[in-house]
């Protein structure tokens, strides 16, 4: 019995072995397999973001991921706008192929991070930001920063600081239950597991994502069924590489970091002054409540809202070509009141 136990514990060992090596050996393959398309710059010690650039021409489009999301999200928008004017997409620290995260994950940490990589990668104003839920903060915090480099934002459903904790404490569970479910994840992660099921889920049948998504219960079949909807409406060619983003043990951490300042980030952005004189378009989906007057105000004092009526959250997966159409009308004002100015 006693031999018995430890040959049972050997072999757990050589497979806990095997897992660590197997992950270790995967992410190396994986940077050097998806990462041709952009450049790391570096924006202090231990500190590189990874940039994807595309296009000339001026203004420049900034494009801002989700909480969780990385430039990837942006691949099918980005080439179409970049067919016209110079574009940026990037990892935020703790995301995507970006070095870990040192400070709170809050929007005026992030807007600072993403002035350095701006001057640090040569990227001259004006700038047009376009930004998606999390990501719409990030970009009210960098145009109230900066002004003088900002003459449009593009809010794709934002994420409303009323509806997340501490002003709304009923939404305090959820994030709780995230942070739960990353700490899980994170050792998963390191032993090859998380690769195995993120492969499972984009490259094969599924069946192992789903058998660790039914261990793990309801609320994480819940997250898993939505991430494959989301993204399913992605370019099939990208499904690998958000794989290899999730394989990674850094995205668990970096994720938890996010989750952790979400009551820090609501605060802050609550307390924000309006955005003053520079032109806002923000997409609402179908689905959800209009932003009312005062919230617009709250927002900036040049604010369009457009209705996304076939649309959920993700508006520019659901509906790219309104996004692209907004972008360009953007831009075209721009230029317009550049030429103006000049005469």
């Amino acid at each position: 019995m006693y031999l018995l136990l430890l040959a049972i514990i050997a072999v757990l060992l050589l497979l806990l072995a095997a897992g660590f090596i197997y992950q270790r050996i995967g992410s190396r393959l994986d940077r050097d397999r998806y990462t041709e398309g952009g450049r790391w710059v570096n924006i202090g010690p231990n500190s590189g973001l990874y940039i994807v650039e595309k296009g000339v021409g001026g203004p420049t489009v900034i494009f801002e991921a989700g909480i969780s999301a990385s430039h990837l999200n942006w691949r099918s928008i980005q080439d179409q706008v970049a067919e016209s004017v110079h574009t940026a997409s990037y990892d935020r620290l703790g995301l995507g192929w970006s070095s870990p995260a040192r400070t709170a994950r809050t929007p005026g940490n992030i807007a600072l991070e993403l002035r350095l990589l701006l001057e640090a990668a040569g990227l001259k104003p004006p700038f047009i930001l376009v930004a998606h839920s999390f990501g719409g903060l990030v970009a009210r915090r960098y145009a109230l920063m900066y002004p003088e480099q900002v003459v449009g934002v593009v809010l794709i459903d934002p994420m409303r600081c009323e509806e997340w904790p501490p002003l709304d404490a009923g939404k305090q569970s959820q994030v709780d239950r995230g942070k739960r479910l990353i700490r899980y994840a994170s050792p998963i992660a390191h032993c090859g597991l998380a690769r195995l099921a993120v492969t499972s889920a984009f490259r094969r049948s599924g069946k192992l994502s789903n058998q660790l998504a039914g261990a793990a219960g309801s609320g994480a079949q819940h997250v898993l069924g939505r991430i494959k909807t989301e993204v399913g409406k992605m370019p099939r060619e990208v499904w690998p590489i958000v794989a290899a983003h999730w394989s990674r043990p850094g995205f668990y951490s970096g994720m938890r970091m996010y989750l952790q300042s979400i009551p820090d980030t609501v605060m802050e952005m609550d307390a924000a002054e309006p955005i003053r004189d520079i032109s806002i378009t923000l997409l609402t989906p179908g689905e959800s409540t209009p932003v009312n007057e005062a919230g617009l105000q709250r927002i900036g004092n040049r604010v369009q809202q457009i209705i996304a009526s076939e649309s959920a959250h993700w508006i520019h997966l659901d509906e790219p070509d309104l996004v692209i159409e907004s972008i360009r009308s953007m831009i075209a004002n721009s230029v317009a009141a550049e030429t103006a100015s000049v005469q």
